[in-house]
C-alpha cells in the first residue's frame, strides 16, 4: 500500500487523511505545532463543503458544533437593504450551508483522524524543513521544538501546510511572497443574543471609504444562557500591511464607531464590535496562482496550492474538494506521479480562476456598486439605482463560478468570458486595491 505523508494538520490536511482512509490508505500527518488547539474565528461552510463533510460521515457531529445558515443579506452603511437570498436547503440545495468556529471544525476532523487512523497517525512537534525525492520515494526532514533533527521516508508527500507552505516554497521558491490587497482585516467574536432568525449573515457598509463588515453566528448557546458566539470581520481599504500573523490580538478601539450610522431594527452593529470577546488584525493576502502543483511524487492542496481572499467563503471549502479528488485519483491510478497530475488536471484551473476572481471582491461587489451610484447617500428606492434583476445576475454568476449553481438557475455552469467575474475585471479591481494599499503604506 502507498505510504503517504501529509504536511500540515489544518482542516485541509486532516480532511485529506480522512478521505484517504476511506479509500484504504493509512497516511501519516506531520505538524509543526506541539499541540493542536481550537484557534481562529469563524468560517462559512458552503453547501458543497457540507456535502464533503457529509460524505466523510461527520454531518451529525458537524451540525452539533455549527449554526445553520438561513439568510444572506446585503446592506449599505446606513442599514438600507440592497439584496438578500436564502442559504442552503432554504434555497433548495440538497445540503445545508453552515457557520462554524474554525478551531471547532479542525478539532472535529482531528478527533475523527485519531479514531479512524489511530493515535500515531498525527505526529506533532515536527516542522517540515525540506525534502528530497527520487524515483522510489521522498525523504522528508523535520525539526522539533528543541532543535532536534529527524527524517522520514515515504512514497509520496502532500503539502497541506497553508499559505506559508514550506513544501510549496521549496517546489516554487518564487511563490514565497504574498500578494497584499491593500485591505486590513479585523476579525472578532462577540457573545450576544441571536439576531433575526439566529442564522443570518449580514454584509454591511461602504467598501470604498468607510469599510465593510460581515457578521454571522458560529456557535449556538455558547454560554448555556441561549446566547450565540457571533463572528464578525471588518475590512478597511488603503491600509499599510500588518504582520502576517493570525494570532495578532488587537484592541477594537480604532474601528469601534465605524458602523454606528448603520441603523438596523434587529441589532446594534456598533455594539457588536465594542462588546467583542477577542479581536485580531490580519492583512488580506493571497498567493499568485501557480502554473504547477505537482512535481513527481510531491503535490499541494488547500492554501498551499491556491491561497485566496476569503470572498464568498470558498477557501476552506475548496480544500475539502481537493482532498476528495486527490484521494480518488490515488485510488484509481497506480502510478502516484500520474495520479497527482490527474488531480491537478481536475482542480488547478478551477481554483486558480477563483483566486483571481476573489481579488475582484466576489459577491461583495454589489455594495461598491450601490455606493458609487448613490454617491454615498441614502436612497429612496434601491430599484432606481441598482435594479434587482441586475443584482440577481451577478449573484447567479458567482454561484456558478464557485461550483454551486443555484437550484433556480438554468444557465450554464462555470466561468464565462463575457461574465461579470471575468479575469480582466478581477485584475482591474486587484490593481485598484494595490494602489489603495500603496497610498496607505505611504501615509504610515
Amino acid at each position: 500500500m502507498l505510504n503517504i505523508a501529509i504536511i500540515g494538520a489544518g482542516p485541509g490536511g486532516l480532511a485529506l487523511a480522512l478521505r484517504l482512509q476511506q479509500k484504504g490508505f493509512n497516511p501519516t500527518i506531520y505538524e509543526g505545532a506541539p499541540e493542536l488547539k481550537p484557534l481562529g474565528v469563524g468560517v462559512d461552510i458552503k453547501i458543497y463543503g457540507v456535502k464533503e463533510i457529509t460524505e466523510m460521515g461527520l454531518l451529525e457531529e458537524f451540525q452539533s458544533i455549527s449554526v445553520e445558515a438561513i439568510d444572506s443579506i446585503f446592506y449599505t452603511r446606513y442599514g438600507q437593504m440592497i439584496y438578500g437570498e436564502k442559504c442552503g436547503k432554504h434555497m433548495g440545495y440538497p445540503h445545508e450551508q453552515r457557520f462554524v468556529h474554525r478551531g471547532d471544525l479542525q478539532m472535529m476532523f482531528y478527533r475523527a483522524v485519531l479514531d479512524r487512523l489511530g493515535p500515531n497517525s498525527v505526529q506533532l512537534g515536527k516542522r517540515c524543513t525540506g525534502f528530497e525525492q527520487n524515483e522510489t520515494g521522498v525523504t522528508i526532514h523535520f525539526e522539533g521544538l528543541d532543535g532536534t533533527k529527524s527524517s522520514a521516508r515515504h512514497d509520496v508527500l502532500i503539502g497541506a501546510d497553508g499559505i506559508k507552505s514550506a513544501v510549496r516554497n521549496q517546489l516554487v521558491p518564487s511563490s514565497s511572497a504574498s500578494h497584499y490587497s491593500g485591505v486590513a482585516m479585523w476579525r472578532g467574536v462577540t457573545v450576544m443574543p441571536p439576531f433575526r432568525n439566529g442564522g443570518t449573515i449580514l454584509h454591511i457598509g461602504d467598501p470604498i471609504a468607510q469599510g465593510s463588515m460581515i457578521v454571522y453566528p458560529i456557535t449556538n448557546n455558547v454560554d448555556g444562557k441561549g446566547n450565540q458566539l457571533v463572528n464578525w470581520v471588518v475590512e478597511q481599504n488603503g491600509q499599510p500591511k500588518s504582520l502576517e500573523d493570525w494570532n495578532q490580538r488587537m484592541d477594537q478601539g480604532e474601528i469601534a464607531h465605524n458602523f454606528d450610522e448603520c441603523k438596523l431594527d434587529f441589532v446594534n452593529v456598533g455594539e457588536i464590535i465594542r462588546n467583542a470577546r477577542e479581536v485580531y488584525l490580519y492583512p488580506l493576502i493571497d498567493r499568485d496562482p501557480l502554473d504547477q502543483w505537482s512535481f513527481d511524487r510531491v503535490t499541494l492542496i488547500g492554501d498551499a496550492a491556491h491561497a485566496m481572499y476569503p470572498r464568498g467563503g470558498n477557501g476552506l471549502c475548496q480544500a475539502l474538494v481537493d482532498a476528495r479528488v486527490l484521494a480518488e485519483k490515488l485510488a484509481e491510478i497506480d502510478n502516484p506521479a500520474e495520479a497527482f497530475k490527474a488531480y491537478e488536471g481536475v482542480r488547478r484551473e478551477f481554483a486558480n480562476r477563483l483566486v483571481i476572481a476573489n481579488r475582484g471582491e466576489g459577491p461583495e461587489v454589489v455594495r461598491r456598486i450601490v455606493e458609487e451610484r448613490s454617491g454615498g447617500k441614502p436612497f429612496d428606492n434601491i430599484e432606481d439605482i441598482f435594479p434587482i434583476a441586475e443584482c440577481e445576475k451577478i449573484f447567479l454568476e458567482y454561484h456558478r463560478m464557485a461550483g454551486m449553481q443555484r437550484p433556480d438557475d438554468a444557465g450554464p455552469l462555470g466561468f464565462r468570458d463575457e461574465g461579470f467575474f471575468n479575469e480582466d475585471r478581477a485584475k482591474k479591481a486587484a490593481v485598484e486595491n494595490d494602489i489603495a494599499g500603496a497610498k496607505g503604506s505611504a501615509r504610515a
